[in-house]
């Protein structure tokens, strides 16, 4: 099992910008494919990033593509997401999510990730 506390939210302007931290501990973090998710008031929690376990590998969902970039430091068991152009609409808790992994894919699917964090607020103002 791996623990995971996300850092790094809160509120900004439409078009600024938020780094989200995610720290692990417990198992290695190199060995799990890492995503980020959200979830809005009233809505499913959905996909938004995630990484391979080298980091080579990165998909993004259509809707923050291009504004949105996730990294991984395996040496410091963190994974960052990156978000710049903030809209409104990306208003929801962000969470980090780790799924063991034996290849160096990646996974858009919220039930395949087993270890969550508690989530972070991010609320973009228009």
């Amino acid at each position: 099992q791996v623990q995971l506390a996300e850092s790094g939210g809160g509120l900004v302007q439409a078009g600024g910008s938020l780094r989200l931290s995610c720290a692990a501990s417990g198992r290695p973090l190199s060995l799990h494919c890492m995503g980020w998710f959200r979830q809005a008031p009233g809505k499913e929690r959905e996909f938004v990033a995630a990484v391979s376990r080298n980091g080579d590998n990165t998909y993004y969902a259509d809707s923050v593509k291009g504004r949105f970039s996730i990294s991984r430091d395996n040496a410091k068991n963190t994974v960052y997401l990156q978000m710049n152009s903030l809209r409104p609409d990306d208003t929801a808790v962000y969470y980090c999510a780790a799924r063991m992994a034996y290849t160096n894919g990646v996974v858009a699917t919220v039930g395949e990730y087993a270890d969550w964090g508690q989530g972070a607020q991010v609320t973009v103002s228009s």
